[in-house]
């Protein structure tokens, strides 16, 4: 099997403060766990940025800044920044951190979709800040907007004018479908980094059979030209990335989409995931991608 790329998300949207101590914050807490994350074997690390204030999702290229030059200066992985950010934030906003930097790789997801994150309020004993409470239970009503339209513009304004290359999240099977029309328009070139995403709630459920089904939708509208990764959200994380590695697949891990190292333990850091996640790929008898064969395989421009 060829070289699989561990890529591990360090901080996001996704889970409150409130849910672990251990989730980095602060623009130094940040740094530190990417940092670590890649010398334990991370070839890409996917970067959101908060206020170490108050812990929100932030899109200010500030925040950013506080700690995308010690990450750059401290390790040859990969940056990959989001222009997902926070379901609530603007596709302006989104993407100011993004165009200011202008990194090599970028997440860009497929579709419009409902982002349910209301039920890990029953799994949070003690707000830390005042805003978590009511971000959950607004998703019960949220609508993370990702039209063809603002695809079509995140493409050209970081592919096509910045030299970005794309993880497209994909979080359900209509969104290979609309990779593929983009493919057709000649607005995205092979290869294709595609990352399956299960386990949010308006998107896919982490199950073996689904991943099947994505694996071959994806042979069959792409052929050789696409690489597939897996990250699934919660406890599905380690067993759905060991699954996408028996496949030739690679994998993503990271305090974004689990808080977890094991049943009831909270993971004390990402590089800790990392760890555990490499142990079992090369186990299997994988070898894991360098930083500059991630570039190779990616066709990255590049730092």
């Amino acid at each position: 099997m060829s070289k699989i790329i561990i890529s591990c998300a360090i901080t996001g949207s996704i889970h409150t403060p409130s849910m672990s101590p251990h989730l980095p914050v602060t623009a130094a807490e940040i740094a530190k766990s990417a940092i670590d994350a890649a010398k334990a074997g991370a070839g890409i690390l996917h970067l959101h940025a908060r206020n170490p204030e108050n812990g929100r999702p932030s899109a200010d290229p500030a925040h950013w800044a506080g700690f995308l030059p010690e990450i750059m200066d401290s390790t040859e992985a990969v940056v990959n920044m989001t222009t997902g950010g926070s379901a609530i934030m603007t596709l302006d906003q989104r993407l100011a951190a993004p165009m200011r930097f202008q990194p090599e790789m970028c997440s860009l997801n497929m579709g419009s979709m409902n982002f349910a994150l209301y039920p890990m309020i029953g799994r949070i004993r003690a707000w830390k800040h005042d805003w978590e409470k009511p971000f959950l239970e607004g998703s019960e009503d949220l609508v993370f907007k990702n039209t063809p339209k603002d695809i079509a513009h995140v493409l050209k304004v970081m592919g096509e004018e910045r030299g970005a290359r794309f993880e497209f999240e994909c979080y359900d099977i209509g969104h290979l479908t609309m990779l593929k029309h983009f493919v057709d328009r000649g607005a995205v070139k092979p290869p294709f980094y595609i990352q399956f995403v299960f386990g949010v709630l308006g998107g896919m459920a982490p199950e073996p059979d689904t991943l099947v089904l994505l694996k071959r939708t994806a042979d069959r509208l792409f052929g050789a030209d696409y690489l597939f990764s897996v990250l699934a959200a919660g406890r599905a994380q380690v067993p759905m990335a060991t699954m996408a590695a028996t496949m030739g697949g690679h994998v993503r891990v990271g305090l974004e989409d689990n808080l977890y190292i094991a049943k009831g333990k909270l993971a004390e850091s990402n590089a800790e995931q990392v760890r555990l996640i490499r142990g079992i790929v090369e186990g299997l008898g994988r070898e894991v991608a360098s930083p500059h064969d991630v570039r190779s395989m990616l066709g990255l421009k590049g730092r």
